[in-house]
């Protein structure tokens, strides 16, 4: 029976994770497998990879063959590297601790680049996280300071509104209201002439009325 190392599918829309899973070649992707050796999660930074490095290795070993996916996993993991060393000592061509040497300088290499890229996104995320916190800083500041400089004038203009008037603004308002006063005077004074004059005129008319003989 051809036995091959896939990918099942699991998760909701847009949010899939993957189960490795040993299956028989001709069953459906998401159908029934015959054991599964890990997960594989591509949606966060690093993707997460769990996975039974031993079992892997042993199904690799009877000939199960992984898909492109599930090779690069395995690669990722180390496991190619192990057997391809594992092979090496079969041929003769070196010995299980020479092997074991190889591959265990192989892993910790490997698991340095790994934390290495990890502190480089924790290290942009940090950063990232500060720039925002900054410019946040910054807007609520300016926000303060205006709302602080509105109140205050707001605080000035009512002080300056309840203030007691000094001598000199009383005195400036009594000359403003007899000047008011003077102005309305010196504009009824020609009406009054006025109406004098129209008196007097109307006078001599009606003297005339009397005096005239009657018919």
């Amino acid at each position: 029976m051809p036995v091959k190392i896939r990918l099942t599918r699991r998760g909701r829309k847009k949010a899939p994770y993957y189960h490795i899973v040993i299956a028989d070649s001709r069953a459906p992707r998401d159908g029934r497998y015959i054991e599964s050796i890990g997960m594989y999660n591509p949606i966060t930074n690093p993707a997460t990879i769990e996975l039974d490095f031993d079992r892997a290795l042993d199904w690799l070993q009877k000939g199960a063959q992984p898909t492109d996916t599930c090779r690069a996993i395995l690669s990722y993991k180390g496991v190619m590297m192990k057997k391809h060393l594992l092979e090496g000592v079969k041929k003769g061509a070196l010995t299980e601790e020479q092997a074991e040497e190889k591959f265990q300088g192989w892993l910790k290499e490997k698991e340095a680049k790994i934390q290495a890229k990890v502190d480089s996104i924790k290290k942009g995320e940090d950063t990232d996280a500060k720039k925002r916190l900054d410019a946040e800083t910054k807007v609520r500041e300016a926000r303060a300071e205006e709302i602080a400089k509105r109140n205050a004038e707001a605080a000035a203009e009512e002080a300056k509104a309840n203030a007691p008037k000094t001598e000199e603004a009383q005195a400036e308002e009594t000359a403003e209201a007899l000047e008011v006063t003077e102005e309305a005077k010196t504009e009824e004074a020609p009406k009054a002439e006025e109406s004098v004059e129209a008196t007097e005129e109307q006078a001599p008319e009606a003297e005339n009325k009397e005096e005239a003989p009657e018919a």
